[in-house]
């Protein structure tokens, strides 16, 4: 790593810190992207285990599962949250987006405001695609999002934010707008080999500003400590 890279933040996850030359560079807002089942929240888990693992103060903000069920699904790959919560070191924030206006008027009014008293050095948003359908037209989505970006940068953590990719074209955000207010953008993906009749799921850094990173697509599974991304497969981008 060059001498003028900027700190790293570890991620929890050995082969993509590997592809990232340490982790993501601190203060990073990062987009995590993909299709439903590929392990996007399992991602944002194990940053935030990660870093309360290190006594970093994390914050999840959730509109996606309940708090129980988050915690429920950190314990299956023996991550304490509940225990990193009644520390003091971690703090899930759940909206519900079935109530628009309220989650809308709470995440400008009183959101800020946790943020800045919590203190955290990990940020989780999960997802920014349930946020941005909060809004009733595109400007306004456009400016949630952005507003959502610089809070996060404000407070100086590192950030992770998840989205739902297109379906018909699974590089892109379904909003499309995510991976303009990021730093980075990670691009989770089912694969199939036709040739082995297997089916897998591959990691690729789409995007990661002020740093060098690997551009080839790894492969990556669920093991029983999170996700295990392998960062010396031979790229397989093309199956």
């Amino acid at each position: 790593m060059a001498a003028s890279s900027p700190p790293r933040v570890p991620t929890g996850i050995a082969g993509l810190d590997e592809m990232l030359h340490g982790g993501f560079p601190r203060g990073h807002v990062v987009l995590v992207l993909g299709t439903p089942g590929v392990g996007k929240t399992c991602l944002a888990l194990q940053f935030v285990a990660d870093g309360v693992s290190r006594g970093e103060k994390a914050l999840y903000l959730s509109f996606e599962e309940e708090t129980e069920a988050l915690v429920a699904s950190a314990a299956q790959f023996g991550w304490p949250l509940a225990e990193a919560n009644q520390k003091g070191l971690l703090k899930i924030v759940r909206i519900d987006p079935q109530d628009a206006s309220n989650a809308l008027k709470r995440i400008r009014s009183q959101f800020p405001a946790e943020v800045q008293a919590f203190g955290p050095k990990r940020i989780v948003i999960d997802s920014i695609s349930l946020l941005s359908a909060l809004a009733p037209d595109e400007v306004e989505r456009r400016n949630v999002l952005f507003y959502v970006a610089r809070m996060c940068r404000q407070t100086g953590a590192t950030a992770v934010m998840t989205a739902e990719a297109n379906p018909l074209a699974p590089e892109v955000s379904r909003d499309g707008l995510g991976e303009y207010v990021s730093d980075g953008v990670l691009l989770l993906s089912p694969t199939e080999d036709a040739r082995a009749h297997r089916a897998g799921l591959s990691l690729k850094v789409l995007k990661m500003r002020r740093t060098e990173h690997t551009r080839t697509r790894q492969p990556y599974r669920f093991g029983p400590k999170g996700l295990e991304v392998d960062a010396h497969a031979v790229d397989f981008g093309g199956l």
